[in-house]
């Protein structure tokens, strides 16, 4: 691990030491977990992005069954196994 300086404002620190105190957990804990909590959120802001622009990209294809029939092909398939 490498060490690296954080400016904070006087009550981002306040806020960070009131935090340590209340949950026991040290300042480095907090601020890794605050790291990590907004790492998840832009992967999660990412995978939300690819969805929308993934949206409705089959709609104008013809050459695909439809959900239906896939729907009955896998129900048969399924009859057939558990004959």
């Amino acid at each position: 691990m490498t060490g690296n300086q954080v400016f904070l404002t006087d009550s981002e620190l306040q806020l960070l030491h009131a935090m340590s105190q209340s949950t026991g957990k040290t300042e480095n804990e907090l601020l890794h977990q605050a790291l990590d909590l907004s790492r998840n959120q832009a992967d999660l802001e990412s995978r939300r992005a690819l969805l929308r622009a993934a949206r409705g990209m089959w709609q104008d294809r013809d050459d695909l069954p439809s959900l239906r029939d896939l729907r009955n092909e896998m129900n048969c398939d399924l009859h057939e196994t558990a004959q």
